[in-house]
């Protein structure tokens, strides 16, 4: 049977977000809610709240029971819940997040990580491929590039062996992904590459909610200016960058989450040159329907690298005092810089990340000073 077409309206299309109640997840759901997609998320809320779907629904004026946004708690590797979910929605296209995600973790976890995040997959896709869902984004990483041959990074860059399980999963799924698109050409696939999301929506309602103390520099930072801990590490000042601290490139979530919305009307043929899709991507058949098959890769960044210490100095701006660091050893594995070079999301999906890092850091600010046990009750 044909695969599920992306060539209709987003109010007659069923989108499956595996992850949603996450960071990244519950913004793309704000952005498709507000695109008129209907939205089904499958999240088993290991390292999210189904608070952040309430808050969901409150953002885009849904009300508890409008259908527009469903929500099954349940684990990707659990081949019968998923296929329940496929049997009750008509769902046309998947955005997958769901996976373990922190680093330091899963170099003490590795076979946690390689089991959820690979093997969940494999059952997802299986599943989804019974029911004619061959649709999907998948969430990579820019740490699939590992030590990158050249700054910024374009999707041309060779993928050299992750430094880490977590990073690894990433490029293992890349290729599962890519493969199945070479055994049926009726897959519809795009790897995103996110560099480093922080942020929070302008509501104040969602944002990051780390488990513990977080392994990411941001959800640190703010957890410092509101006084859960006292100060930041910064792993070395001795690098060649202008201030000697690492470089990154910081992407607002609010622009990461629709550069989701944009590939899945790029699957469709709605944006676009309708070209080669390019360096690093494999190109299929256009459908008669005019929706695209194939490969497509994309990073997803601000295309500018921003250091350690101007994040901490954008922060202090956000919340109007002085945040206390200390300058430590590096740490194995780190680069001294990392960006990305943007050309192509911009030239094939027509996005481009719109938030500078004060604008980063002041969402952050507003979610964390409201929020500062995240969603737990204050």
């Amino acid at each position: 049977m044909a695969n599920k077409s992306l060539a209709k309206v987003p109010e007659s299309t069923c989108v499956l977000v595996t992850g949603g109640a996450g960071f990244i997840g519950s913004h793309t759901c704000v952005e498709l809610l507000n695109k008129g997609y209907r939205v089904v998320v499958v999240d088993d809320l290991s390292n999210s709240s189904k608070v952040a779907l309430d808050r969901v629904r409150q953002i885009t004026g849904l009300s508890a029971d409008d259908a527009r946004l469903a929500f099954y708690e349940c684990n990707i590797l659990d081949r019968e819940a998923l296929t329940r979910v496929f049997q009750e929605n008509e769902i046309d296209a998947i955005i997958h997040f769901a996976g373990f995600k922190a680093v330091g973790e899963s170099v003490q976890k590795p076979l946690e990580y390689y089991w959820n995040n690979v093997a969940g997959t494999l059952v997802l896709c299986s599943v989804a491929r019974e029911f004619d869902v061959k649709n999907i984004v998948f969430s990579s990483s820019a740490t699939v590039y590992g030590e990158p041959d050249f700054i910024p990074i374009t999707e041309s860059c060779p993928k050299h062996e992750a430094t880490n399980p977590y990073g690894e999963t990433k490029s293992m799924l890349e290729r599962v992904l890519t493969d199945l698109y070479k055994g049926d050409n009726e897959w519809n696939v795009v790897l995103l590459r996110y560099f480093n999301p922080i942020g929070a929506h302008e509501s104040g309602l969602i944002g990051e909610d780390p488990k513990g103390i977080p392994n990411n520099l941001l959800p640190y930072v703010a957890q410092v200016a509101v006084g859960k801990l006292a100060c930041v590490g910064v792993f070395g000042d001795d690098y060649p960058t202008p201030d000697g601290t690492g470089v990154r490139d910081y992407i607002h979530v609010v622009d990461l989450a629709r550069g989701h919305v944009a590939a899945l009307e790029w699957m469709g043929g709605k944006v676009g040159t309708g070209e080669a899709i390019g360096i690093g991507s494999i190109k299929g058949t256009p459908a008669e329907d005019g929706t695209r098959r194939g490969v497509g890769i994309f990073n997803l960044g601000t295309g500018k690298g921003s250091s350690v210490l101007d994040v901490i100095h954008a922060f202090e701006r956000a919340c109007g005092h002085e945040l206390a660091y200390e300058i430590k050893p590096r740490r194995a594995g780190d680069v001294a810089e990392n960006y990305a070079a943007c050309d192509k999301a911009r030239d094939e999906l027509g996005w481009v990340a719109e938030y500078d890092l004060d604008r980063m850091c002041a969402d952050s600010w507003r979610w964390q000073s409201t929020n500062p046990n995240g969603y737990a009750a204050s």
